[in-house]
């Protein structure tokens, strides 16, 4: 979006720069003004430290660290250039580095600033008063890392991970400083691309729904594993996908055909689904993929995900492959114990582990 001025009762188009054209540098120009003037890009934010870098076998340095008046700390990375580069990489690596950070240890690498910078304050007092604090409060503190950052423009990757990264609970802003020029003047316009601010609300209330969908379904997802014994060789641990394979190995090896296991299985009420997708040929695991692949509908996993076509998890019968699924849910426990008791000469159990 371009910006204009009004001329003679005319718009004029003021002409979009950059900041290497100028001459302004990121550290010594963009980083000093943005120091002092924070609230531009970072409201209720006081920076605590400058290329901020106390911590062992890392020479890396966080442009400026921030908290906020929740008591948060705010990771702020600046980028001069046109596409951001791998700022918010870096910023993840740093919000690890500085999770750990105590009040005690801030205060220590605050008034380290103030003296450098020769500000002649407390850094105690002034975060105690920044915060509203009569006394430290470690519990409400530092309970979450922030993230912002401001860069001329960014990638399409990049603002990709970010909205990604937010669905996930991190608070991640980014804000564009376009450059412009007019007559010899640099102006910078500064916007909040995300969240775009006449969404922000309701994004929030977007990205918690997600959350609490993901939860729902982390409790009902059934993660009940089981020791399978074959042959008095017990297997540990098996999820119920990998009950069904195992089961369904042995029962092969024993002597049966992939034909016996698949005609009991459709007999299963409660398993509606393919057991086998069957080809009419030996194929070796890169063969067996790509046709497998062949029929992907471009969904969000690869179609291979949903058999076990890894090298040694097919079968080979009369000349052709057989395949099984590995979308086992339903009926499992009911399939597999009809197997057990069908293929009983194979001698197989299997019992909850504890």
């Amino acid at each position: 979006m371009a910006i204009f001025k009004i001329e003679h009762d005319q718009l004029i188009a003021v002409e979009r720069t950059s900041f290497n054209k100028h001459g302004v540098m990121e550290r010594q120009h963009l980083q000093a003004m943005l120091r002092d003037q924070i609230e531009i890009i970072s409201p209720d934010t006081l920076v605590v430290a400058e290329e901020f870098g106390e911590w062992d076998d890392s020479k890396r340095r966080i442009d400026l660290l921030g908290i906020n008046k929740d008591g948060n700390l705010v990771v702020i990375e600046l980028k001069r250039t046109e596409d951001g580069g791998h700022m918010e990489l870096q910023a993840l690596r740093y919000a690890s580095m500085i999770s750990t950070l105590t009040f005690s240890k801030l205060v220590q690498i605050y008034q380290k600033y103030i003296d450098k910078r020769e500000l002649g304050f407390s850094g105690r007092a002034t975060l105690l008063e920044f915060l509203g604090w009569d006394e430290p409060d470690e519990d409400n503190f530092a309970q979450e890392v922030k993230i912002v950052l401001a860069s001329a423009e960014f990638s399409k990757e990049l603002t990709t991970s970010v909205i990604w990264l937010n669905d996930f609970g991190l608070d991640i802003r980014c804000i564009r400083m376009h450059p412009y020029m007019d007559e010899n003047k640099i102006l910078i316009d500064i916007q909040t691309v995300i969240p775009v601010p006449e969404t922000a609300d309701y994004q929030i209330k977007i990205r918690e729904k997600k959350q609490q969908e993901r939860a729902a379904r982390s409790q009902s997802r059934d993660l009940t594993k089981f020791d399978l014994t074959v042959n008095g060789n017990t297997i540990p641990s098996l999820n119920k996908r990998k009950l069904v394979h195992q089961t369904v190995t042995a029962v092969i090896e024993a002597g049966y055909n992939p034909i016996q296991v698949q005609q009991l299985v459709n007999k299963v009420p409660e398993r509606t689904a393919i057991l086998f997708e069957v080809f009419d040929s030996e194929l070796n695991t890169t063969d067996l993929q790509a046709i497998i692949m062949a029929d992907d509908s471009d969904g969000r996993h690869p179609r291979t995900a949903r058999f076990f076509c890894k090298e040694g998890e097919y079968f080979y019968f009369e000349g052709k492959t057989y395949v099984l699924s590995n979308q086992w849910g339903h009926g499992t426990l009911e399939t597999v114990n009809a197997l057990i008791k069908e293929f009983s000469n194979a001698d197989i159990s299997f019992v909850e582990s504890s």
